[in-house]
């Protein structure tokens, strides 16, 4: 019979799989393992996926993060989970794209064709890309119009990131080193060696068990709802794995852990609360279907704010239980923190250390 949990018991759970209730030690090299145990780390917004590393990585500086991205390329920044901008694990490139490209390539392939990029044309263009790539990269999104251009490929508005999406998904294009404050882009032959595709029942598998490990305990809906899989493909690696798992329930839901995240629900209480202040796009806060364990529904839309956007949050204990923002004036920098209701003495002194700590690393980026 499942062991049933208090919603409590399963926050407390998801924080500690999320290395949120113990940031890792070592902040330079902690920065690949956090993002490996995470599977990915969302960074279309680059200071937000900074933040959320920081939030699990002991005294992170922002050079640790462009360090192992650009110099020891142990993870690499692209399109993946969801089809959106990720910092994903450069040994789980491969198969990762080769689950997850086909599906987010097929479902913009209508707006593509919109944009001048039908299949024909998006062949030709993807060409002239790597093309253009190979002689002259790493190249910025401005220099690739005009290096395609001149090999009779013309890209107007949307249909640059597209074009970069398309080929990124199909495992040719990366993110390179920064230029400024601009992104490049590079062959990923030529960056990083990305790992070998899998066969998709493996694959699917495989990704089932990375889920868990971060995100338990967890259902297939939230698995698809992550990662971008159809629920029937969710739940046939969800079955691959089902020796693997431990069933416990919460109210009438039934979630899963590893078997070797079992020795989790006998450990002891947290003797202090779990305080931390997490980026809009956070890792917590989109890997799951049902996310009211996370926030009510009377704080959900603060934080949810639509069109994908998501505001910062202060998470007590794996709950959400305020917002917040960091302004920046010429000789401060401000983190101002709403809270949802009154906080008491111990998260008070658990929210005034990540207010430091959040003050010490946006001054470090800047």
């Amino acid at each position: 019979m499942p062991r049933k949990l208090t919603e409590d018991q399963v926050r407390l759970l998801r924080t500690r799989a999320q290395q949120l209730s113990e940031p890792a030690a070592g902040a330079e090299a902690a920065v690949a393992q956090v993002v490996a145990r995470l599977v990915g780390v969302q960074a279309q917004d680059t200071a937000a996926a900074g933040l959320a590393l920081r939030a699990r990585c002991a005294g992170l500086m922002l050079a640790h993060v462009e360090r192992a991205r650009v110099a020891d390329r142990t993870i690499v920044r692209t399109w993946a989970m969801r089809g959106t901008l990720h910092y994903v694990p450069t040994a789980d490139l491969g198969w990762l794209l080769g689950l997850l490209g086909p599906i987010f390539i097929r479902a913009s392939r209508g707006r593509r064709a919109q944009l001048g990029l039908d299949e024909a044309s998006g062949e030709r263009a993807v060409a002239a890309l790597c093309a253009a790539l190979g002689e002259r990269g790493p190249l910025t999104r401005d220099e690739i119009v005009q290096q395609v251009a001149g090999r009779g490929v013309i890209l107007a508005g949307q249909a640059r990131p597209h074009l970069l999406g398309l080929a990124a998904l199909q495992g040719l294009v990366c993110h390179g080193p920064l230029r400024g404050r601009q992104p490049t882009y590079v062959l990923t032959a030529d960056w990083i060696d990305p790992g070998p595709a899998s066969p998709r029942d493996e694959a699917l598998a495989r990704l089932a068990l990375r889920y868990l490990a971060a995100f338990a305990p967890a259902a297939p809906e939230d698995l698809a709802t992550w990662s971008g899989l159809s629920l029937t493909e969710a739940r046939a690696g969800w079955q691959q794995i089902a020796n693997r798992l431990v069933e416990v329930q919460v109210g009438a839901t039934a979630l899963w852990l590893l078997k070797e995240q079992a020795e989790w629900l006998d450990a002891p209480p947290v003797p202090q609360p779990v305080v931390r202040l997490v980026p809009g796009f956070e890792n917590y806060l989109l890997g799951y279907h049902d996310r009211s364990l996370i926030l009510c529904s009377e704080h959900s839309r603060t934080v949810y704010t639509g069109g994908g956007m998501l505001a910062s949050v202060l998470l007590v204990d794996g709950r959400g239980a305020g917002v917040w923002q960091a302004k920046r004036s010429r000789a401060t920098i401000d983190v101002q923190v709403e809270p949802f209701e009154p906080v008491d003495a111990a998260v008070q002194t658990g929210l005034a250390a990540e207010i430091d700590d959040v003050r010490r690393f946006i001054a470090d980026r800047t």
